[in-house]
C-alpha cells in the first residue's frame, strides 16, 4: 500500500528530532528493517558509478586532526588515496550480530581490548571503511559495557555524543531486536584528511535492502562517527530495489 511523502515522513522515526541513536549504532539499521517498507520503493537506485567518489568541499581540519595529520594512535599505516573503487580483501570476524571486516596490521581495528572493543583504523579511504563497519558491529552485540566504551570513545565529542551517553546510562540497547543485518556493499561517498562519508547497503534476515550513511571524522589518530546534534549517527535510511551502484563486499 503506497504512502504520501507526508505520511511517510511521520512514520520513519529518524526524521524525528527526539530520535536518539545512542551508542547502539546499529539499532538505526535494525529499525530500517521496518522503516524502509513504508518509504517508496526505489530510493537510493540513482547512486554514483562503483568507485566514484563525490568530491567533497574543502573541509578545515580540526587543530587535533591537524597535529595528527595520518598518524594512526596505534602505529597502523596511512594512505594518500582519496577514493576506493574495489572492494578490499578482508578477514570477517563475527561481533554480535553483524560481521566486520578486520586487518589489525593494515586498516584495523589495530586495538582490541579484553572486553572485545575494537578501536584504531588506518587514515585512508579504506580505513574509514573499516572504522563505520566496526562501529556498527560493535553497536549490534548488545553488550552494555562495550556500548558505552563505543559512545564514549568512538562518537565525536559535542551535544550527540553526550545525548547518546545519556541514552546509554538509562539503559537503551539494541540487544531487545532479534532483527539481524548484513552489510552487502559500499560506497565511499566523499573523502577528505578530516572527513569521511561512508555509505553502506545492507541486507536484512528478512531479505530487504536498504542502505544509510555514516560520517567519519578523523581526530585524535582514528575515525569516529560524528552524530547530529540530537545523536542521529545514521542519515538518510532508505529502501534498496538492489544493490546496482554499490561496491559489493559482505563478509557472510
Amino acid at each position: 500500500m503506497s504512502q504520501s511523502t507526508e505520511s511517510t515522513t511521520e512514520s520513519n522515526p529518524f526524521t524525528k528530532p527526539g530520535f536518539i541513536i545512542a551508542a547502539a549504532l546499529v539499532v538505526a539499521l535494525i529499525a530500517a528493517a521496518v522503516v524502509i517498507f513504508l518509504l517508496p520503493k526505489g530510493q537510493g537506485t540513482a547512486q554514483p558509478a562503483p568507485g566514484t567518489a563525490v568530491p567533497a568541499s574543502p573541509a578545515t581540519a580540526s587543530p587535533s586532526a591537524t597535529a595528527d595529520a595520518g598518524k594512526s594512535v596505534c602505529g597502523l599505516p596511512s594512505g594518500t588515496e582519496t577514493a576506493l573503487g574495489t572492494a578490499p580483501k578482508s578477514k570477517w570476524e563475527l561481533i554480535g550480530k553483524m560481521a566486520a571486516p578486520t586487518d589489525p596490521k593494515t586498516f584495523g581495528p589495530g586495538v582490541t581490548d579484553e572486553s572485545g572493543f575494537r578501536s584504531c583504523f588506518a587514515h585512508s579511504p579504506t580505513g574509514a571503511l573499516y572504522a563505520a563497519m566496526n562501529a556498527a558491529a560493535l553497536g549490534s552485540s548488545g553488550a552494555a559495557e562495550l556500548e558505552m566504551k563505543l559512545a564514549d570513545k568512538l562518537l565525536v565529542p559535542g551535544p550527540g555524543r553526550d545525548a547518546a551517553m545519556r541514552e546509554t546510562r538509562a539503559g537503551t540497547s539494541s540487544s531487545g531486536n532479534n532483527t539481524t543485518i548484513q552489510v552487502q556493499g559500499f560506497l565511499i561517498k566523499s573523502y577528505t584528511a578530516a572527513e569521511a562519508n561512508v555509505d553502506l547497503a545492507f541486507k536484512t534476515d528478512t531479505g530487504a535492502l536498504g542502505h544509510s550513511t555514516l560520517s567519519m571524522r578523523w581526530m585524535d589518530g582514528d575515525w569516529k562517527v560524528k552524530p547530529t546534534d540530537d545523536g542521529v549517527t545514521f542519515s538518510n535510511v532508505s529502501q534498496l530495489r538492489d544493490l546496482s551502484g554499490f561496491i559489493l563486499w559482505a563478509g557472510i
